[in-house]
């Protein structure tokens, strides 16, 4: 294995087996639960906005993969601090991350979240990743929490 191929695993690895922001939020102002039927995959995201459209906190619950767990504790640490519009834009960039056409064009790096790049060459495994971005996208949309 690369030494490239090691740090993503080992990434992936220290989020699954020590998810940040791991947790039920009573005070959110909106949530959303997703599901994968085809493994079983179950989370539930909550988000609260601050000032100026802010998300001030995000977290999540669930059980699944090591996949799905290191990509919904990764998610909630890249998006919190950001504006509404930022972390939508920062699930289209993930989307096409793990589901897009390769090579991500230039400049268009995710930090972190790039340890996923591999997934797309696993079909299955797509909707592992991207299983917590659609629940958060679900939550940032305008309607009220449930």
């Amino acid at each position: 294995m690369s030494d490239l191929s090691d740090l993503y695993q080992s990434v992936i690895l220290d989020h699954n087996r020590s998810p940040r922001n791991c947790r039920a939020m009573t005070d959110a102002h909106r949530e959303a639960e997703g599901f994968n039927p085809l493994c079983g995959d179950r989370l539930r995201v909550w988000v609260r906005f601050g000032a100026g459209d802010l998300i001030e906190d995000v977290s999540f619950e669930g059980i699944g993969c090591a996949i799905s767990q290191a990509s919904a504790s990764l998610m909630t640490t890249a998006v919190k601090g950001k504006t509404r519009a930022q972390a939508l834009e920062l699930f289209d960039r993930f989307h096409d991350l793990v589901a897009g056409e390769p090579p991500v064009p230039p400049g268009r790096s995710l930090g972190k979240l790039q340890v996923f790049e591999g997934v797309r060459e696993y079909p299955s495994r797509v909707k592992c990743a991207s299983l917590a971005w659609h629940a958060l996208r679900s939550a940032l949309a305008d309607e009220p929490a449930r």
